[in-house]
């Protein structure tokens, strides 16, 4: 457990350098050693977690991912809320994900899926719809995988433009918004009502998931040897 723990840090240490890097000169111009260097790990260390500058940078494009998975809802499509809300969070406060979304947005980063990610969140997005459709939640001329890939767009769209005007600082009640407006398009009247797309839900949610965070943080470092 101790072992598992340290290389567990050593990979976050490692995908934390690589994104900063990248954000500071570009995914072109960086080089293993700049990373190394950053990182203070040997080539061993880095070889280890990571096969080539390629494979770091989809490393560091899958951070946007959730690192855990939310606690079932009773109602689907509160999965597609929180998620939403707690993307917002975690772009607002770790350096890990704003440096994947902006390696995704990176053209010059050639060679590389930049699409891994989008095709991803779509793909998580579809997953909750195709359930919330087979359960009646979604009104019946909803077309899963169009609406997946709209809320997933609109999403980017939203997130950038928070990011340029005031970096990030509303981006929960923009998401809010967004969500308050694309949800009574596809939700059922009888469901609608019951969706917490407040605020309010996604304070909770921060605290709920930094809190779990936290945790795990402790219980790596209970695992360490001193």
């Amino acid at each position: 457990m101790a072992q598992q723990a340290r290389a567990i840090r050593t990979r976050r240490l490692i995908l934390e350098s690589a994104a900063t890097v990248f954000a500071e000169r570009g995914y072109e111009r960086t080089t293993i050693g700049e990373i190394l260097v950053r990182a203070g790990v040997t080539k061993g260390a880095l070889y280890f977690h990571f096969a080539s500058k390629e494979d770091l940078a989809l490393g560091v494009l899958d951070a946007q991912m959730l690192d855990e998975p939310l606690p079932p809802q009773a109602v689907k499509l509160q999965e597609l809320v929180d998620q939403g809300f707690l993307l917002a969070h975690r772009l607002k406060r770790d350096a890990l994900v704003r440096a994947s979304v902006a390696l995704a947005l990176d053209s010059g980063a050639t060679g590389v899926d930049r699409g891994a990610p989008f095709r991803a969140w779509i793909d998580q997005v579809s997953e909750i719809l195709t359930v919330a459709k087979a359960r009646g939640e979604l009104l019946l001329h909803v077309d899963v995988t169009d609406t997946a890939e709209l809320f997933s767009g609109a999403y980017a769209g939203i997130q950038t433009m928070s990011q340029i005007l005031c970096d990030r600082n509303d981006l929960t009640h923009r998401v809010s918004v967004l969500l308050q407006h694309v949800l009574p398009t596809i939700c059922t009247p009888a469901v609608l009502p019951g969706l917490d797309m407040t605020e309010a839900r996604a304070r909770q949610l921060a605290l709920d998931y930094d809190a779990s965070r936290r945790r795990r943080e402790e219980g790596n470092l209970a695992d360490t040897p001193t």
